[in-house]
């Protein structure tokens, strides 16, 4: 640089040489051009010179950060000889806490590994307890209606109750008017004693005279007998042929009616002239050999009767009680039917609201969609069929939508069950995957407006929903099997 400046230096001093000798020889242009150079050089020079001191400022702020770069490297030198040792303890107790945090991950996997064994018991148990539950409301029903029989029958042990005072009262009034008359039946059973021994006497008397009577009387009915046997022979006869001919008739009438024989088989009600006894005798043999063929008459019948009566008028009751409990089992369950059934309408209907709402904000609001019942008659047996119409297509299934389609169809679906009962938090796990950058957007939108009222855990690989989230969770691997969660708050980073 010095040497520049010298040069410079000659160059000035000879160009003002010149500039004199020209001026001494007169010639006017050729000093407007050498003072024109001049001037050139003069600004070189003030050029030259800015730069020599600029660059002298840059040498001496060199000079200066070398030494406070060297003090300090010093100063560093002297931090890592004080620091290396607490290095070396803080090695130490690294490793240390490495093996303590195996150990308690050891720990925690065995409590974990416990954890999910009681998991298991308790929805073991759960169930078993819904079960219990259900036997228990099975039960209070069944005790409700045993409670109703017990008032029945208590009202009829109060009416009985009451029956049995008015007995009693009844039987009391008796017994004091047997106290009152024992001096009456006294009285009456000394008349009764002397009247016996009275109708003793004329008994005697009377039987006295009854033998001398039937002495007299058998007499004359052995002349009689003589006389009136050909009579009384035949008045027998007579009497037995009318006592055969009714017979034969209520034979003919029971046979008929109790023990289906054939009417054509009996006699006629009318029996021919001219019959002698042994024809009458060998049909009346008939007759009592048909009648011995049907068995004897069973004298049991009446109480095996009585018994079967009682046990279908038990059977009787028992089906009344039935038929009742199956009407009230019946209401009751066209009661529970009919409230499913309208509160699956309501939440139906606003399901379908929300899902027409949700879809057009994740959509546009051109596009169609809704949630038809295929069996409105019985919706609680129906399927629902899910109708998604994007502007422009028209899909005979939600299979012929493209993978974001049926993403933000699905995610639509999910928010308008969510808007019907909200959920203290969701998790989504790589939901935007199939999704563009706008329909991305979209899911963000609506995540974001969700998030006012419920927590959303959302797994993403996209960095616009990475970009959208309130705290990122990443989870990295410090050392070999070793993984560690590494959250970064962006809401921190935006204040």
């Amino acid at each position: 640089m010095a040497c520049l400046k010298a040069d410079f230096k000659s160059r000035f001093a000879d160009l003002q040489q010149k500039l004199s000798d020209l001026k001494a020889s007169g010639k006017a242009a050729e000093i407007k051009q050498k003072q024109h150079d001049l001037n050139l050089l003069n600004n070189e020079l003030i050029t030259v010179k800015t730069r020599q001191e600029q660059y002298q400022a840059f040498i001496e702020n060199s000079l200066n950060r070398k030494a406070d770069i060297a003090s300090k490297i010093i100063s560093i030198k002297e931090e890592t000889l004080v620091l290396q040792p607490k290095l070396e303890e803080l090695k130490v107790q690294k490793l240390q806490q490495n093996d303590l945090l195996a150990d308690k991950q050891e720990a925690f996997n065995e409590l974990n590994e416990f954890v999910t064994i009681q998991s298991n018991a308790y929805n073991q148990e759960n169930i078993r307890f819904h079960q219990q539950q259900n036997k228990v409301s099975g039960l209070i029903k069944d005790l409700d209606y045993r409670e109703t029989q017990q008032e029945s029958l208590d009202g009829r042990i109060k009416q009985n109750s009451t029956e049995l005072e008015k007995v009693k009262i009844a039987i009391q009034e008796n017994l004091q008017q047997t106290g009152n008359s024992d001096d009456d039946l006294l009285a009456m059973y000394e008349q009764k004693d002397e009247l016996e021994k009275a109708t003793q006497q004329a008994e005697q008397e009377y039987y006295e005279w009854r033998g001398n009577i039937t002495l007299s009387e058998n007499e004359i009915t052995a002349l009689r007998r003589k006389k009136d046997n050909a009579e009384i022979i035949e008045n027998e006869l007579k009497d037995e042929r009318n006592n055969l001919k009714l017979e034969l008739n209520a034979l003919k009438e029971r046979l008929s009616v109790e023990f289906n024989v054939d009417i054509q088989e009996l006699p006629e009600s009318e029996i021919a002239a001219g019959e002698s006894e042994e024809e009458i005798r060998e049909k009346t043999e008939k007759l009592k050999r048909q009648l011995d063929d049907f068995g004897a008459i069973n004298p049991l019948a009446v109480e095996a009767y009585n018994e079967m009566n009682e046990r279908y008028n038990f059977i009787k009751a028992q089906k009344k009680d039935l038929s009742e409990a199956k009407a009230s089992l019946l209401a009751t369950i066209q009661e529970i039917d009919d409230t499913a059934r309208e509160k699956f309408m309501t939440s139906f209907v606003m399901v379908r609201e929300n899902f027409i709402k949700v879809f057009r904000s994740l959509f546009n609001d051109e596009d169609s969609c809704d949630l038809i019942l295929t069996d409105p008659a019985h919706p609680l047996e129906s399927d629902i069929d899910i109708i998604a119409k994007p502007k422009g297509k028209r899909p005979l299934s939600i299979n012929q939508l493209s993978g974001g389609e049926k993403t933000l169809t699905a995610t639509a679906i999910l928010f308008s069950l969510y808007l019907l009962k909200p959920a203290p938090f969701c998790i989504f796990d790589e939901v935007d995957a199939p999704l563009d950058d706008t329909n991305i957007d979209k899911f963000n939108n609506i995540i974001r407006e969700f998030s006012k009222e419920s927590q959303f855990i959302v797994i993403s690989h996209n960095k616009r929903t990475i970009a959208s989230t309130d705290i990122i969770y990443g989870v990295t691997m410090v050392e070999q099997g070793i993984s560690r969660v590494v959250p970064v708050d962006l809401r921190q980073l935006v204040d």
